[in-house]
């Protein structure tokens, strides 16, 4: 069994990772998947999460929101509507995003989209996390 996989993240602005991979993390709308080379075909939607895989030994995170996976044995291709690599991360704006999603969220006024709120402080956790273990 081959002890790799082609790994292919894209956004709709770029292609964000391409590279041979030991092992992926992937956040699914059910919870997280984990691939290895030769892995049972499928297809996920994709969450709002932290995406982690192993390139060369070394791991590698990524903030991703929404979209698709497809694994194959020896390809995982993965669209996201979007994917920051930590350095990519504005902290201090996520922070200020995760301030007002739960201020709207506490506000109690029956006019806050709660969905879109909630999704707001997730992506906001989210990137505020992948940036944080990256230090």
């Amino acid at each position: 069994m081959a002890e790799v996989f082609q790994l292919e993240l894209v956004t709709p602005e770029k292609k964000v990772v391409d590279t041979r991979a030991e092992e992926v993390q992937i956040p699914g709308k059910n919870g997280y998947l984990g691939v290895m080379p030769g892995h049972a075909p499928l297809i996920t939607e994709l969450s709002v999460g932290e995406i982690t895989y192993r390139e060369n030994s070394t791991q590698q995170r990524l903030a991703v929101a929404w979209g698709f996976a497809e694994v194959l044995p020896d390809k995982v291709t993965i669209l996201a509507e979007t994917a920051e690599r930590p350095s990519e991360i504005d902290v201090e704006r996520a922070r200020k995003a995760k301030q007002r999603a739960e201020e709207r969220l506490a506000s109690g006024d029956p006019n806050v989209d709660v969905e879109r709120a909630l999704d707001a402080l997730r992506r906001a956790e989210s990137r505020l996390e992948v940036a944080g273990k990256a230090k």
